[in-house]
């Protein structure tokens, strides 16, 4: 009788399937066990009471803020976009204000001490409205003068005597320097054909250019608007619209928000939002810092609004629809041939205004009606 190997085998076979049962035993205790654990824990998690996410508030309103803590905390500290709002010492309900926040989607953070360990952290939102009627500004046009009907207007700069000009669609894109009093083309420099030329802004001796679609910004020089070079956008998104204070860079993309650049970098530091008491402003286009104010025209509409730069509330805005009526200017089967271009003459307080393919720039005066 040959049994020998055949023992062999069934105990090797038999050893195998126990330390396998044994290790898929261990497996399921340790999976089970973390499993039970996890949920152990998400049941343990603070959490908010109050405000759920979402909730409207608006700009200057107080603001409840309430959790259900897990455990006893020594302190619970609450921030709003990082920045701090509140210290409490337990759970009970606190109110802040909102009047020093921005507006728009606001992330709410606790953060939640307790002795030397980590601190815990959880998050909710609001949204920060405003109920804010902007101030009705009538114009008074105090001059007229000739404008190159060449020119899609995108952005408009005065500076020392001399307006600069970008104006875009495909292949016809260019950047320029002209005599405001004739109208005259004084310089010129094209921009290759597949670029779609946009807002500018002049900083220091470089004027700052974005592109539509391209995801790209250019920069060229003052003087003699050479091209210095090319470089790729921190984001993907659309550029619009261009200005600056002398200390930031605001840039446009067509939505509500507006992004603050840093004037040398040009990397993007903060946003804002734009609301006004209807709720997102979109479609900002053409910007111009005025003394202390953000100018924005609102594309396809003769609506220019005023921003605080702050907090993105609209506190003004110009209807300037009867300012050269669509039935009457040039090219009016266009309806893209829009009220585009906000130029702002510093020492001499003159505000400038133009079209897309307009033939007057306009130099109007500004006032509460």
């Amino acid at each position: 009788m040959h049994s020998g190997p055949e023992v062999k085998d069934t105990f090797i076979k038999n050893s195998t399937m126990r330390f396998k049962f044994i290790c898929f035993t261990v497996s399921s205790i340790l999976f089970f066990s973390q499993c039970a654990n996890d949920n152990r824990q998400a049941a343990e998690s603070s959490a908010w009471v109050m405000p759920e996410a979402g909730t409207s508030v608006n700009l200057g309103d107080s603001v409840n803020l309430e959790l259900k803590l897990n455990e006893k905390a020594d302190s619970v500290v609450y921030f709003a976009d990082g920045l701090k709002l509140k210290k409490a010492s337990d759970e009970k309900s606190v109110a802040v204000p909102t009047g020093d926040l921005q507006l728009g989607i606001k992330a709410i953070t606790a953060k939640i001490y307790r002795g030397q360990a980590e601190p815990e952290e959880i998050s909710t939102n609001i949204v920060v409205k405003s109920t804010l009627v902007p101030k009705k500004l009538g114009y008074v046009v105090q001059q007229v003068f000739k404008h190159d009907t060449s020119s899609y207007t995108q952005g408009l700069e005065y500076y020392n005597g001399y307006l600069y000009e970008s104006d875009g669609l495909a292949g016809e894109s260019s950047i320029r320097k002209t005599d405001p009093a004739t109208g005259k083309v004084l310089q010129i420099t094209n921009v290759r054909d597949e670029i779609f030329a946009e807002g500018i802004t002049i900083v220091g001796d470089k004027i700052l250019m974005l592109t539509y679609q391209n995801n790209i910004s250019l920069e060229y020089d003052l003087k003699s608007l050479k091209l210095l070079r090319e470089f790729p956008n921190q984001y993907q998104r659309e550029g619009w619209g261009l200005c600056n204070d002398g200390k930031v860079i605001y840039s446009s993309d067509g939505s509500n928000a507006i992004f603050i650049l840093n004037k040398d970098t040009y990397m993007q530091e903060s946003s804002i939002e734009v609301y006004d008491q209807n709720g997102p402003v979109s479609q900002l286009n053409e910007l111009e810092f005025i003394e202390g104010r953000i100018y924005a025209n609102v594309y396809n509409s003769n609506r220019i609004v005023v921003i605080d730069p702050a907090n993105g509330q609209v506190i003004a805005e110009a209807d300037l629809g009867e300012l050269y009526s669509d039935l009457i200017r040039p090219m009016k089967d266009f309806d893209g041939f829009v009220l585009n271009g906000i130029a702002w003459d510093r020492k001499g307080k003159r505000l400038f205004v133009t079209g897309k393919k307009w033939d007057k720039l306009f130099q109007i005066k500004l006032g509460e009606l």
